[in-house]
This record gives C-alpha cells, sequence and structure tokens, in this order.
C-alpha cells in the first residue's frame, strides 16, 4: 500500500509540475504527428516547419516573460511593441537599407521606440492597477486601430511598400524586393537526415534547421534568463510575487512594473522583425490585431501561469503551440477534405488554454 501510494504521490508531482495542460497538448500533437505518418504525411517536413515557427514566434512569447514576472500579468497588449517593430521596419526600407543592413536597422530603430512607448504604457498600467490585462487588451486593439492612420497618411516615397496608385503604404509589403526575406533563417541553415546523411549543410530535404533565427531566440532567452537574476530583476519579481512585502524592503514597485513592461514591449518590437523575415512579408493595418493570444496560450501551454513565468514555459510552450496547429492542418485536411477544422482547432485550444490559466490566478496567488 506504501508503495502504491509513493508511486502516485510521484505521478501526480510530476503532473504539477509540468502541468496538466502542457501535458495533454502535448500528448495531442504527438498522436497527431503519429497520424500523419499514417496517412502518408512527411514527418520530417512536419517537424520542420514545426522548428521554423518556433523560432518566428518565439521572441514574442518570450516577450510574456517580463510582463507576468512584473504582476501585470499576461502583456495582451503585444500589439503596442509590435507596431514599433513595424514603424521601425518600414522606416528602414524607405532608408533604402537592405539585406542584412534593414534587419540590422530595423532592430536598432525599433529598441530606442520601444522603450519609449513602454515606458508610457507602464506608467499607464501603474494608473489602473487590478484592471491590467484588461486595460492592455483593449490598449493594444487601439493603438492598432490609431496606426491605421499614419500607415495610410504618413508620406513615404519607397515603391517597394506604397499603393501602385494612390497614397499610403501597402497592407502587405514582400521582402524579397529588399532581400530581406528568410535572410535569418538561412543563415548556417543546415538539414538533419537529408539521403541518408545525419547532416547536409543548405540542404532542403529532411529535417530543415533555421540555425540563424533559432540563434537569436536563444540569445534572446539567455538575455532575459540573465536579467531575472540580476538585482533589477529580482526586484521585479519579488514585486509580482508579494507587492506588499517588496514595498516594505525599500522596492519601487512601480518602476519595477515600467522596467518590466518596457523590456516586454522591446522584445515584441523585436519579435515582430524575427517574425516578419521568417514570414517572408511585412503585414501592416490590422494585422497585429490578434498576435498577443497566440503568445499568451503558447506560454501558458509551456506550465507558466498568470502570476508566474520562466524562459523554459517559453520554449516548452512555442514548440508544442506551434508543432500542434503546423501538424494540425495537414492531418485535418486528410481526414475531413473540404473542412478548415484546424482554424476551429486552433481557436478552442488557444482561447481555452487562456481561460484555463485566468481562471488558476487567485489560487496561485494564495
Amino acid at each position: 500500500m506504501v508503495g502504491v501510494k509513493n508511486k502516485n504521490t510521484s505521478i501526480k508531482d510530476v503532473v504539477n509540475k509540468i502541468g496538466l495542460p502542457t501535458i495533454i497538448i502535448g500528448g495531442f500533437w504527438i498522436l497527431l504527428l503519429i497520424a500523419g505518418g499514417f496517412l502518408g504525411i512527411s514527418i520530417k517536413t512536419l517537424i520542420s516547419d514545426t522548428i521554423k515557427r518556433a523560432g518566428m514566434n518565439g521572441i514574442l512569447v518570450l516577450a510574456m516573460v517580463p510582463s507576468i514576472q512584473s504582476g501585470t500579468g499576461p502583456n495582451f497588449a503585444l500589439p503596442v511593441g509590435i507596431v514599433c517593430g513595424l514603424f521601425a521596419e518600414v522606416c528602414a526600407i524607405e532608408f533604402g537599407f537592405t539585406g542584412w543592413a534593414w534587419l540590422f536597422y530595423s532592430i536598432v530603430f525599433a529598441i530606442p521606440l520601444a522603450v519609449i512607448v513602454g515606458y508610457l504604457y507602464g506608467k499607464l498600467l501603474n494608473a489602473v492597477k487590478g484592471s491590467e490585462m484588461t486595460i492592455a487588451t483593449y490598449t493594444g486593439f487601439s493603438i492598432v486601430a490609431f496606426m491605421c492612420l499614419p500607415w495610410l497618411m504618413i508620406p513615404f516615397k519607397s515603391k517597394n511598400m506604397g499603393w501602385f496608385i494612390g497614397k499610403g503604404l501597402r497592407e502587405t509589403i514582400q521582402l524579397d524586393a529588399i532581400g530581406g526575406a528568410q535572410i535569418l533563417s538561412d543563415f548556417l541553415k543546415f538539414s538533419l537526415f537529408e539521403d541518408g546523411a545525419f547532416i547536409t549543410m543548405g540542404g532542403e530535404g529532411g529535417i530543415i534547421i533555421p540555425t540563424g533565427m533559432l540563434l537569436v531566440f536563444f540569445l534572446c532567452c539567455f538575455i532575459v534568463w540573465l536579467y531575472f537574476r540580476s538585482k533589477s530583476g529580482i526586484a521585479i519579481s519579488a514585486g509580482g510575487i508579494n507587492p506588499k512585502f517588496a514595498q516594505s524592503s525599500g522596492i519601487n514597485i512601480d518602476r519595477c512594473r515600467i522596467k518590466a513592461n518596457i523590456l516586454s514591449t522591446v522584445m515584441g518590437a523585436i519579435g515582430i522583425i524575427i517574425y516578419s523575415q521568417g514570414y517572408g512579408y511585412t503585414q501592416l493595418y490590422t494585422a497585429p490585431l490578434m498576435m498577443a493570444f497566440p503568445a499568451v496560450a503558447a506560454v501558458l501551454i509551456g506550465g507558466a501561469t498568470a502570476s508566474r513565468a520562466k524562459v523554459s514555459h517559453v520554449i516548452i510552450g512555442v514548440v508544442i503551440y506551434q508543432g500542434l496547429f503546423t501538424t494540425a492542418l495537414p492531418v485535418a485536411n486528410q481526414l475531413f477534405e473540404g473542412t478548415d477544422l484546424s482554424e476551429i482547432l486552433r481557436m478552442v485550444i488557444q482561447n481555452g488554454i487562456i481561460l484555463y490559466a485566468l481562471t488558476q490566478v487567485e489560487g496561485g496567488d494564495k
């Protein structure tokens, strides 16, 4: 009886440590991969697409960690940072930068802009304590709607961005024209298990590893991980865990919250630049409107809660979340021809995970 009890306890501990949603969604993804193999879909292709999409979305998901750790909850105002990154991208194109110079200067332009906007956003959240997630959601929606006017009115001259007739920027800007599409994804790219070889540099078969994009993602993960082990990062986490105790210890809670939201906004701005080059297009107007929700769902799937998050949650969550939907689309199309159940599945899981996490907020705080 003691052995059975210990076994049940150990299983319960593992489930609690990993998280029930993570186990369920991860198991479902593995089942979809197996089903895809039986249906004749290349598992190598599915894994390649999962890795690519994880690299594209990883920094956007990473942007959730500072805001959650500071106690303001998941950053549903991620479009605020995304808009900063998009504006930096089109400015770099307008100034005539191409290729690696475009990527570099897009990030250079995005960071100071995101710092300023993140500071103002952090001040806003300090003024609405207790309603951060609600205000964040509407702030993100509002900034996306507002920026539709500048996209039309700012007098950019570059032929790579403007409408063929009239004024304003196109809704979708192709990055092939400036040599920015896939530029980071193709850097040091290699393929695993192609034509019997274990590693093939620059190959297109097998499991393709976008080395450059993954290196940038892991570098950002390391920076965030390192920051939250510094004095400033520990103060932010302490303020998020127990604000009253942190304040009595001399920590300026409001300042810490502003720092966290600046970092989150900067990560959002850099993340959309990395996403755009991997996607091959820059999308303006209402395209960023709902981008916060997949990022929030991914970090929660990885094991984070609405009050605690780590870099490991980001890595696990973005792989499982992107893998699930990368695999679900071709499998659903094979099983149910003429339907789009994959999109329905994406919405159910994405919003269900967010709802589950938000119902656990008070329980986690206690």
